[in-house]
């Protein structure tokens, strides 16, 4: 299991944009207060899910679906060949606690924050 490190995308000019591949199981940083994108990019053969899953989700209410489970994490599929992005802040009921991404070994990630 490693650790994605974050990269300051509110750099003047261009900048280093590490990019990590992912195992069966990684973590990431939710920085508080920021908005993260997270970048996916399948290089194989055949498409993979990755789930972003935060150890401290359970439920949240929605009006009109109260006590919805988010506990089983959030899928993301990437097809062969196609990179897939997310704004953390959008799927942040998911993201509560440690947040593993897993299921997609081979996949790679860059994770921004803006």
């Amino acid at each position: 299991m490693a650790a994605i490190t974050s990269i300051n995308a509110g750099q003047l000019g261009s900048f280093a944009a590490a990019i990590s591949t992912l195992s069966a199981d990684d973590t990431i940083t939710i920085a508080p207060g920021k908005k993260q994108l997270l970048v996916l990019r399948n290089t194989t053969g055949s498409s993979l899910t990755v789930t972003v899953d935060g150890s401290a989700g359970t439920t949240v209410n929605f009006p009109g679906a109260p006590g919805v489970s988010v506990a089983g994490g959030y899928a993301i599929a990437v097809g062969a060949g196609l990179s897939v992005a997310v704004l953390l802040n959008t799927i942040s009921a998911y993201c509560q606690g440690v947040v593993h991404l897993t299921g997609a070994n081979g996949l790679t990630a860059q994770l921004f924050d803006l």
